[in-house]
């Protein structure tokens, strides 16, 4: 609750995995706040689903101006590559599921 800056995480509720409301291109754009050049030419296909790799979203804490979306996008590589690994050094897409759905206080 503390990385996420959130007080509403019901900790008795299991995450699922919410119908596409948006896509995973327009939620990492939500995200990250880059362009949609810069996270089409990022994101990967791997097994069954679409990731990005943690060494894009490594440039970009680095690089970010805004320290609010540094730490967001902190936040997501480590539920992406800790909380929730799917892939090895990628973010997979639930994991963006999960941020969206947080941002909209869908608990």
């Amino acid at each position: 609750m503390a990385l996420l800056c959130c007080s509403k995480i019901q900790v008795d509720k299991a995450y699922s995995r919410a119908i596409n409301v948006l896509t995973f291109l327009k939620k990492l754009m939500n995200i990250t706040e880059m362009s949609e050049q810069w996270v089409v030419a990022r994101i990967k296909q791997k097994g069954d689903s679409k990731c990005i790799p943690w060494k894009n979203l490594k440039d970009l804490i680095l690089a970010h101006p805004d320290t609010k979306k540094k730490f967001s996008v902190f936040a997501l590589s480590v539920y992406g590559l800790v909380v929730f690994p799917k892939a090895l050094r990628y973010v997979d897409e639930a994991v963006t599921d999960l941020f969206d759905r947080l941002d909209k206080r869908m608990w």
